[in-house]
C-alpha cells in the first residue's frame, strides 16, 4: 500500500491536484522555482493547525528565499477552504482525497499513534530545488517547531 520513501536526490513525483478554491494546481507549474510540499493528516485539527499557522507566519522569509509552499491533505476542497479562511493561510492547500500523491511521496503508511501501529498520513515535508530534484525528504516531522527546523536546514534567517 505504501510506496518506498523518497530521499534527497530523487526527482519529485509530478502531480495535479485541486486547491481550496477548486483550481487545478500542478507541481510542474512551479518549474524553475524552489518548492516546499508538506503533507499533513487533517485540516482544522490541533497539530495540523499549529503547523499550517507556522508556515503562514514564516511565509515571507520562505518566499524571500525563493520558496513556494504547498500543503497537501486528504481533505476535500470545502474543508480546505474553511481551514484556509479560519486560519488566514496564505499558500495553496491541495486536496488528495484518494491518497495517490501521498503514496507517490511515501507520505502514507504505518505509523505509531499513542503506542498503537496504525496506517495513515505521515506528516512529511519535501523540499524541491529549481530542477524538481528533492534536496530534503523529511518524514514523521513534528507539527510544533517544524518550520523553524526547516528554516535552519535551508539556512534561512
Amino acid at each position: 500500500m505504501t510506496d518506498a520513501r523518497l530521499v534527497a536526490g530523487d526527482a519529485a513525483p509530478d502531480f495535479t491536484l485541486i486547491d481550496q478554491d477548486g483550481a487545478s494546481t500542478s507541481l510542474h507549474d512551479f518549474a524553475g522555482q524552489k518548492v516546499v510540499v508538506y503533507f499533513y493528516p487533517a485540516a482544522s485539527t490541533p497539530g495540523c493547525t499549529t503547523q499550517a499557522c507556522d508556515f503562514r507566519d514564516n511565509i515571507n522569509s520562505l518566499k524571500g528565499a525563493g520558496y513556494q509552499v504547498l500543503g497537501v491533505s486528504k481533505d476535500g476542497t470545502a474543508a480546505l477552504k474553511k481551514f484556509q479562511t479560519e486560519q488566514g493561510l496564505n499558500f495553496p492547500l491541495l486536496s488528495d482525497s484518494d491518497l495517490t500523491v501521498h503514496q507517490a511521496f511515501g507520505a502514507y503508511g504505518e505509523k505509531n499513534l499513542y503506542g498503537k501501529v496504525v496506517t495513515g498520513v505521515l506528516r512529511s515535508t519535501f523540499v524541491l530545488g529549481e530542477d524538481g530534484i528533492l534536496t530534503h525528504a523529511l518524514y514523521n516531522v513534528k507539527a510544533t517547531g517544524h518550520v523553524a527546523s526547516l528554516r535552519k536546514k535551508l539556512a534561512i534567517d
